[in-house]
């Protein structure tokens, strides 16, 4: 590979990082052996104590990307009390990640709906076994649920749980970083006020 292909320059990259990002996570579901929408998302609790966490991105458009989880869980919690987070791609096979920050919104119930009944069966009825996060006195209680669950609703539709939905980060900042020789990275930055602004797009020192 070229030179000029490792370099990531401002007047290569376009005006949209939401494309951009959809560049990149075309690559990576090319190369990565597992789970390339895995991202790190983090978190801060009533304190101010950050917490971090691997979920998985279900969707991503110019409105910003989506993640779904137990409303009661940690991260859920967190998040209504402070609906602000960031997030962190990394593709090892491509030498490359991508940090978002922004706000959150819950996703329509149509969206979350659409979304949990495309799930596996065995993960919806999870869904309603888990209490996410909260204290389990032993494995067996949790298959015990899971049993339970499976019974009660059967070969019938299973239901999305009130507490389970999603979450939106309309991003306000989006950078991407490539490795480079000698720890002399790429770092491009998109910023905007706001999400009715146009990103400004600046280099970081690596």
């Amino acid at each position: 590979m070229s030179k000029d292909q490792l370099t990531l320059g401002e007047t290569r990259v376009g005006e949209d990082p939401i494309a951009l990002f959809g560049t990149w996570l075309k690559a990576a579901e090319e190369s990565e052996p597992n789970d390339p929408t895995a991202l790190a998302l983090a978190t801060a609790d009533e304190n101010g104590l950050p917490d971090v966490r691997m979920v998985l991105l279900k969707a991503f458009d110019a409105r910003g990307f989506v993640f779904y989880t137990n409303f009661d869980s940690a991260k859920g919690r967190q998040i209504r009390e402070n609906p602000q987070a960031a997030m962190c791609f990394h593709w090892k096979s491509r030498r490359r990640q991508v940090r978002v920050r922004g706000a959150l919104d819950t996703v329509t119930d149509a969206e979350a709906d659409a979304y949990f009944d495309s799930r596996a069966r065995q993960s919806r009825i999870g869904a309603w076994a888990s209490d996410q996060s909260r204290l389990l006195s032993s494995r067996a209680l949790l298959e015990q649920r899971v049993a339970e669950y499976a019974e009660r609703y059967g070969d019938g539709e299973i239901p999305r749980p009130p507490y389970w939905s999603g979450f939106r980060l309309t991003p306000v900042q989006i950078e991407f970083w490539q490795d480079g020789a000698f720890r002399l990275h790429d770092r491009i930055v998109f910023r905007r006020p706001d999400p009715e602004t146009d990103w400004s797009i600046e280099r970081l020192y690596p």
